[in-house]
């Protein structure tokens, strides 16, 4: 084995047996209010971020904190790996996910996600989904949460775009709150459904808000033009500076996509 093998190994193993612990060790704090189980997830995310850098050697750094509007707003986030499914707790105030229903079916997790505010969406369930998550963001901004939305709806690897749902536009319009998008790189060193995890750093980028007014097809265009770009420009610096980081996909891998 490899010694990055090695040590995701240790970190595969102490992030599920350490979570778990620590998911039922702090299980009273659900029968408090949102805010504390929100503390919990924020402990969570927290240890198993800082564990990447103990045991992988793999850091994080934020860009464009000066684009956080001083309201609640929507963050368009880019997904590639698992790494950005807890940052936003760390990063922005009283975050609210937009995510599938099949997640707060989930023991433990599923019921601090759902606690903390999360908007679960059965995709399967057409308009009424898209109704749910535009009341649920709607609901979430009055009361002062963030919410974050992955517009592609599940990861992608870095440089291929997944398909950017028409939900995210149906927000912007109906959602009297600011939009921002936000570009990341993890996926070069945390690869979906990948047991390696590769030492480097990780760079999330809030980018500045999309202007209010832009029709659907617009505003799809820019959001996933500025996500893309803001991504690929980042994978593109990583990649000079952490050899060891994703490749770039080859031109047979983008045929093939």
């Amino acid at each position: 084995m490899t010694l990055t093998a090695i040590r995701s190994f240790f970190y595969n193993v102490a992030f599920f047996i350490g979570g778990t612990l620590m998911a039922v060790g702090m299980s009273p704090v659900l029968l408090f209010p949102r805010r504390a189980v929100q503390g919990a997830l924020k402990i969570w995310g927290g240890a198993a971020i800082g564990g990447l850098r103990w045991f992988i050697g793999l850091r994080w750094e934020v860009r464009g904190l000066e684009n956080l509007p001083d309201e609640p707003c929507v963050f368009a986030c880019k997904h590639q790996s698992a790494w950005e499914t807890g940052i936003f707790y760390l990063l922005v105030k009283d975050p609210s996910y937009i995510l599938k229903k099949e997640l707060i079916s989930v023991p433990f997790l599923g019921w601090y996600l759902s606690r903390a505010g999360a908007i679960a969406i059965d995709r399967k369930a057409g308009a009424s989904a898209l109704k749910g998550m535009v009341n649920g963001s709607k609901d979430r901004i009055a009361r002062g949460q963030n919410v974050v939305i992955f517009p592609e709806g599940t990861r992608s690897a870095p440089g291929k775009p997944g398909t950017y749902h028409p939900g995210v536009a149906a927000i912007y319009k109906a959602v009297n709150a600011p939009l921002v998008p936000v570009a990341l790189n993890s996926g070069l060193f945390w690869q979906r459904r990948s047991f390696l995890k590769r030492p480097g750093k990780i760079t999330i980028e809030f980018l500045p808000p999309i202007e209010k007014g832009l029709d659907r097809k617009a505003f799809m265009k820019t959001l996933q033009d500025q996500i893309e770009d803001g991504s690929n420009r980042l994978a593109d610096e990583a990649r000079v500076l952490y050899p060891q980081a994703l490749p770039a996909p080859s031109e047979d891998d983008e045929k093939s996509s």
